[in-house]
């Protein structure tokens, strides 16, 4: 979750006329306020770089990249665990089975612990890194959703169009964004990754990420993975909906899977053409 991929700037370039012969006051006429249209949001295509392995198994809730590995929270009421997954093979290495009672949601690293939210039990848990050792516990009086980190404080969200920046010692609020597009809010806001000064975020049961602007909860861009996953992978699984995206900041490698998906893709984003271009 550390920042590495730059965003596109967005510009509306506004133009500005002088006239040769400046207006006499007889001639002054008052100006027409113009309003300002809204830049578009562009949405960025995708290249698929690479197919691995993902246990089917698996609903993934959260996933982050850590040193070679990838680390996931897996839902459902009764399968519901923490896991530590091999990138190649898709070989889970390391697994915490929660209890029945919990279906785990958003999953974030902080420091040498990992952070798992609860979908509606109000609770998280923190564990050790290295041994899944259970550490603490901590509440939120919202569902839990996504989770990430963005050097400084977790960003949460709880299925709505709210964002949540907490303290990631003691999970307390410090602050929050409404996300929108163009004044619009967005919501369903899911899985969560801090990529280069950005929150990337699933919006649940679509085929869609959000880029969105942590400072003014604008969406920046939309990422549309459509046709990701093929039909003949779908076929003879119960492969739901997009869920998932981890980023490994040294090789600047983007991952994303779906809940129940047989495979994960590394994938490289696309920027839209400028108009007027093929």
């Amino acid at each position: 979750m550390i920042r590495k991929i730059q965003p596109t700037a967005i510009a509306l370039l506004l133009a500005t006329h002088a006239s040769c012969q400046a207006p006499s006051d007889d001639d002054a006429k008052p100006a027409v306020f113009q309003p300002q249209k809204p830049a578009e949001i562009p949405t960025y295509s995708y290249r698929v770089i690479c197919a691995f392995p993902h246990d089917p198994t698996a609903f993934t809730q959260g996933l982050l990249y850590n040193d070679g590995f990838l680390y996931e929270s897996t839902g459902q009421y009764g399968q519901s665990s923490l896991r530590k997954v091999e990138l190649k093979t898709g070989a889970v290495l390391q697994l915490h089975q929660l209890d029945d009672r919990f279906f785990a949601e958003g999953l974030a690293l902080f420091g040498n612990r990992l952070l798992q939210l609860t979908w509606r039990s109000n609770k998280g848990f923190a564990y050790r890194l290295d041994s899944f050792e259970p550490l603490a516990e901590f509440t939120y009086p919202t569902e839990g959703w996504g989770l990430t980190y963005d050097g400084e404080l977790l960003v949460m969200s709880d299925g709505s169009s709210t964002l949540y920046f907490r303290d990631p010692f003691t999970f307390a609020e410090v602050s929050r964004i409404t996300v929108a597009a163009h004044d619009k809010p967005v919501s369903q806001l899911n899985e969560l990754e801090w990529i280069a000064d950005e929150v990337f975020a699933n919006i649940w049961q679509t085929d869609t990420i959000a880029r969105i602007n942590p400072a003014t909860g604008q969406v920046s861009g939309w990422i549309d993975l459509t046709g990701l996953l093929s039909d003949a992978d779908r076929r003879g699984s119960n492969a739901e909906v997009l869920n998932g995206i981890a980023y490994d900041p040294e090789g600047e490698r983007l991952f994303v899977t779906g809940k129940w998906w047989p495979k994960l893709y590394q994938i490289e984003l696309i920027s839209p053409s400028p108009k007027g271009t093929p």
